[in-house]
């Protein structure tokens, strides 16, 4: 199919294939997200969102990360991630100091408690991952699926702007 090509119809539109693979890459993470998003609240007590921001911050590892970083790997605005740093703050799970280079600039770095959920929450959503993706996949596509996947989201990452 062209590029340019023009759609004499709404159903031609939506049944073109490549909206249509689109469309259930967006239904299918969307669905994951809730259904695994839900299953990590019930079993941690944790949202999925900071789940996540405890996923960045321990990808990060010693000396931490920005705010800005945290909203740059999460796609938030500062604000945005300045409430969820705030978040994770009142929870116990993260801490945020001035950084040593620029005291404007705030550090966030996990407590042991952040530490200790983290471990526990990955272990629990590992095994929810498991169950609801990859065992429902052909064992000789994991890989093909996984570099894919991989792809997608470093170009994706690759053309967004930087967050404000």
């Amino acid at each position: 199919m062209r590029d340019d090509h023009e759609f004499g119809s709404a159903k031609e539109a939506a049944n073109d294939p490549r909206i249509l693979v689109f469309g259930r890459l967006l239904g299918a993470a969307n669905g994951l997200e809730y259904l695994l998003g839900k299953a990590l609240e019930n079993e941690t007590g944790l949202t999925h969102s900071l789940f996540e921001l405890l996923l960045v911050v321990g990808r990060a590892g010693e000396g931490g990360i920005s705010t800005k970083g945290i909203a740059q790997a999460k796609v938030l605005t500062s604000g945005g991630a300045t409430r969820l740093v705030h978040r994770g703050v009142e929870l116990g799970l993260v801490s945020r100091r001035a950084s040593t280079e620029d005291r404007r600039v705030q550090i966030v770095e996990l407590t042991p408690e952040g530490e200790r959920l983290a471990v526990e929450a990955s272990t629990i959503h590992a095994r929810n991952i498991e169950q609801l993706v990859l065992a429902i996949l052909p064992a000789n596509d994991l890989g093909a699926f996984e570099e894919s996947v991989k792809v997608l989201s470093k170009h994706a990452a690759s053309q967004l702007p930087v967050m404000p």
